[in-house]
């Protein structure tokens, strides 16, 4: 069974957690022990440690959880409703590929059981067992990750936290519609991986744009189904890991709203924090930045793709090449801007026809600039 996969937690959180006050997050969780394992059918977040650190290139084979789990558990939860539950660990196998396989299976047991799970992890390239986790289920993936790099590797390559997506694009089955990267810095990435991002169609945004602009990222978050943070996304300053040393990146403020975002997408069905270096110090960001993503789940509006349009108002922007059709919630005042479906056998694509978009979107389209990742989106419908 899948969750033979996991192990229990440790004593040293659970007497931990049985020493916390009533109102703090710890006593308001359900906890995998030697004794007993939460039911899945109660449950709604599920958290899951990997001891999983050898595709970084600085890693031990091992990283310990119990710091971020101490900082988390201590927290005080905002006005919550759903069943947390704590699924233990998954350790590293004899191999990575062990650990890959280990992850893939829980992970899609917990999605098909409408679990959410956050995985708080040690290297990256753990991202790509969650997009196969997918794979059980029909569907193209978008994947989402705040990352200073795109971690694109050649073919030949090893996978590691620094090339697991060059695996995602190219091994089959290819479910991989979109990828978007928020908070790439330019001088991490060699102009051939930037011009690549542009001839595969998908999105990224540079730091600077984001933090500019932090609302930017909201329609990214509400199209993706995984999301997958990099704590080398953060400065040094805000993380307080210095290995590597990170002069420039997301502050504490900017990572956790970006958080909140994609507890809030009604299409994020899976969540991973990578790359943590094993530091108390940021192991309390890491806290932070989950506490948002549970806190961002509880403000969910399931709107599309589970809602009806018949509730959303339709603004059409006729265009020199076609006529553009906007949709806007007139519960969230979220916007949403249509794909035209082309019929290419790939019954998959269907969900995608309506994209997220912003307000801003919709006013350059009045003035006749055609989004940009509209118009990423109807070319890779075409292909």
């Amino acid at each position: 069974m899948e969750f033979d996969f996991l192990s229990p937690l440790d004593s040293e959180i659970i007497d931990y957690i049985n020493g916390l006050s009533s109102q703090q997050l710890g006593s308001k969780i359900v906890l995998h022990t030697s004794e007993a394992f939460p039911d899945l059918s109660k449950v709604t977040i599920g958290i899951i440690g990997v001891l999983e650190n050898r595709g970084n290139s600085n890693g031990n084979q091992e990283i310990d959880l119990i710091a971020v789990r101490k900082e988390l558990y201590g927290l005080y939860p905002g006005n919550w409703d759903a069943s947390i539950a704590d699924f233990g660990n998954i350790l590293s196998g004899n191999s990575k590929e062990d650990t890959y396989f280990a992850l893939k299976k829980v992970a899609s047991s917990l999605i098909k059981n409408n679990i959410i799970p956050i995985v708080i992890g040690g290297s990256q390239d753990l991202t790509y067992s969650l997009y196969r986790a997918y794979d059980d289920l029909e569907q193209m993936v978008n994947l989402v990750a705040i990352d200073s790099q795109f971690d694109f590797g050649k073919e030949s390559d090893v996978v590691s936290a620094s090339s697991y997506l060059t695996k995602i694009v190219i091994e089959e089955p290819n479910n991989l519609f979109n990828y978007c990267n928020i908070g790439y810095q330019t001088y991490y990435n060699s102009q051939e991986e930037i011009d690549l991002v542009e001839k595969l169609f998908f999105d990224a945004y540079r730091l600077g744009e984001v933090s500019n602009h932090i609302a930017i990222a909201e329609p990214v978050f509400r199209d993706a189904d995984v999301v997958s943070f990099d704590m080398h996304a953060v400065k040094s300053s805000d993380s307080g890991n210095f290995t590597p040393f990170v002069p420039n990146g997301f502050n504490g403020k900017e990572i956790c709203a970006l958080s909140r975002y994609a507890g809030i997408s009604d299409k994020v069905t899976s969540f991973g924090i990578f790359n943590h270096n094993d530091t108390e110090q940021e192991s309390v960001l890491m806290a932070q930045i989950i506490w948002y993503f549970i806190e961002g789940y509880h403000y969910r509006s399931n709107e599309y793709p589970f809602g009806s349009r018949e509730n959303y108002l339709k603004y059409i922007v006729p265009s020199e090449e076609e006529e553009l059709i906007f949709y806007k919630s007139d519960k969230t005042d979220r916007w949403w801007i249509e794909i035209p479906f082309i019929t290419n056998g790939n019954n998959k694509l269907k969900r995608n026809t309506l994209l997220p978009c912003s307000h801003e979107e919709y006013l350059a389209a009045c003035d006749q600039e055609l989004p940009e990742r509209w118009w990423k989106a109807q070319r890779k419908n075409s292909i």
